[in-house]
Formats: structure tokens, sequence, C-alpha cells
């Protein structure tokens, strides 16, 4: 399964080559982004889900993120 690419990663990829000094603010960046995905599936699927025993865990949301976006 083809990984896709986030728009954090591709602003670090078409930015890093000419400024290397921001790698660390793109790291933070992408940690951020991928909270802020773990964060909205589980809310997304709290509120369409009725049955708490099959709402989502954050390890299903990191297994979720790392299947589509890769480890990041």
């Amino acid at each position: 399964m083809e990984k896709k690419q986030t728009a954090v990663e591709w602003l670090v990829e078409q930015i890093k080559e000419q400024h290397p000094f921001w790698t660390n603010i793109f790291k933070q960046a992408k940690q951020m982004e991928k909270e802020q995905m773990f964060d909205a599936h589980i809310e997304g699927q709290r509120v369409f889900d009725k049955h708490p025993h099959t709402q989502w865990t954050n390890d299903q949301a990191e297994q979720y993120y790392n299947e589509t976006y890769g480890n990041g």
C-alpha cells in the first residue's frame, strides 16, 4: 500500500534543501500534525459510534496513522 503524504511532509520536502536549519521546526510541526490527526480520528469515532466498546483507542489511531502515512 502506497503511503500518503501529509501537508507538513510536502512542505518539508519543498524547503529542506534550501533551509536545512529548519529541520527541527519541521519535526515539531509534523509531531503536532500527527497528534491532531489522532485526536480527530478518536473524536470522530466517538461521534459516530454509539457503542463505547468499539471506540478507537490511541493505539488504533496510531496504527491507522502509521499504515497511512508511515512511522513519523
